[in-house]
């Protein structure tokens, strides 16, 4: 259950172009840093080979599959302002600022992009970087605006010459208020909508190049837990435990983090921050993942270090076995057609006939959300959610019970929706004391 990344993970600019911005160690450097990390640590190795990024033909397809929506949903253009689904459309990473920027999608013709004046010429170096990454570089138009000028009217102005003088704006549902308020109001002649069914109409579909990336990023996850599970010492503290998962993400070559709650902490689904200590036979739970080429995971584990057998962990136990029988159930529950809050639905039952219902009463969240770009994003699966899931959608699996004063558990995985039902991306946690005997 990842936290809202935007403020947690410290890697939101990251990805082939932070990669290849960050200095390259030696192997002797590598050697060195690797003789003071723990064995199951320094094993881990580089992996960002692995990864093969989207192409400039597959970012072409996604605009071809936007204007197929935008024409289903009677949009004329749509505009983006920065953000994840900028990227997601044109490779472009570019900061969010209180000057206005936005690339226009129109239903019929090139896009174009509204930028100021001073960032034309860092906006044309993205168009003419080699290898291409900018869909449609070539007919791309750029139109800038002055520090005293109306951005919004210059975009109305854009619009217009592309032939959109009356009709609907789709803004998509991140730009901020201050650039959709301008935009509603740069024309008496247009309207604005939300962009949802055109964003989430293309990016919640996975295609084979993204579910790549997903499963690339998942398994580096679970390794690198693994590895700071193996290394994990009674008496170290919940933070000198992620850092050893930032070391071990660091080892594989790219950026992530993990939380780590300890004990009665544990019943937090999004944790304290008060200082924790983990020690033998308590409850530990751990959460969050990667990002792969812009893609991410998102896992969590729970378990407990030395001897799980002793009678005060009993409870535990059962609770633990519990919540994998309804991770289980969910997934079990997943087809083509079938409604998101039928998932969530699946969880609850099993969670609530072994005496932990009705309802959020100790499973206090949704089964799971919508993941990809964003480590939550379109669809979720919670009561009330009749979206019918579709080959390709991917999500998160993570049931939880958590006692308050006591401990919690939670097991998440990540999964994707195929012809045929639901699939892991790694396989379930099978214990508390063996958290990792099927990685």
């Amino acid at each position: 259950m990842n936290k809202i990344m935007f403020d947690r993970r410290r890697f939101l600019l990251t990805s082939t172009a932070a990669a290849a911005a960050t200095p390259t160690l030696s192997l002797a450097q590598q050697s060195h840093q690797s003789e003071n990390l723990p064995a199951a640590i320094a094993a881990l190795t580089n992996r960002r080979a692995e990864a093969t990024p989207i192409t400039l033909a597959e970012r072409e397809q996604r605009l071809d599959r936007a204007r197929a929506l935008m024409h289903q949903n009677q949009i004329d253009a749509l505009v983006i302002a920065t953000g994840t689904s900028l990227t997601y459309f044109t490779g472009l990473r570019w900061g969010q600022s209180e000057r206005f920027f936005a690339w226009t999608l129109p239903a019929k013709g090139a896009p174009f992009i509204v930028c100021p004046v001073f960032e034309e010429g860092r906006f044309r170096e993205r168009m003419d970087a080699k290898p291409a990454t900018l869909p449609s570089a070539s007919t791309t138009r750029v139109y800038t605006w002055n520090e005293d000028e109306d951005p919004y009217q210059l975009l109305a102005k854009a619009l217009k010459e592309a032939g959109i003088a009356t009709g609907k704006i789709g803004i998509e549902e991140r730009t901020q208020f201050v650039f959709a308020d301008g935009i509603a109001h740069s024309s008496p002649t247009l309207t604005t909508a939300s962009a949802t069914p055109i964003t989430f109409g293309c990016r919640g579909i996975k295609t084979p190049a993204e579910l790549a990336l997903m499963q690339l990023a998942n398994n580096i996850t679970l390794s690198v837990y693994k590895a700071a599970y193996e290394s994990a010492q009674p008496g170290m503290t919940n933070r000198q435990f992620s850092h050893l998962i930032d070391a071990a993400y660091s080892r594989c070559g790219v950026t992530g983090d993990a939380s780590c709650q300890v004990g009665e902490y544990s019943a937090l689904p999004h944790g304290s921050l008060q200082p924790q200590v983990i020690r033998e036979g308590e409850i530990i739970l751990i959460d969050d993942g990667c990002m792969v080429e812009g893609y991410q995971s998102d896992i969590s584990r729970t378990f407990v270090l030395g001897d799980a057998t002793s009678p005060k962990l009993d409870k535990a136990r059962k609770i633990f076995d519990i919540v994998h029988q309804a991770q289980s159930a969910a997934l079990a529950a997943a087809r083509p057609g079938v409604p998101c809050q039928t998932i969530d639905t699946a969880a609850r039952n099993v969670i609530t006939a072994a005496g932990y219902g009705p309802g959020y009463k100790h499973f206090t969240h949704r089964l799971g959300h919508g993941i990809g770009m964003d480590g939550h994003e379109w669809p979720y699966l919670v009561r009330g959610n009749n979206t019918p899931l579709a080959p390709g959608m991917c999500f998160s699996d993570e049931p939880g019970i958590y006692l308050t004063g006591e401990f919690g558990v939670r097991l998440e995985d990540d999964w994707h929706v195929t012809e045929d039902g639901g699939k892991m991306f790694t396989p379930q946690s099978p214990s508390l004391e063996h958290p990792f005997a099927n990685a």
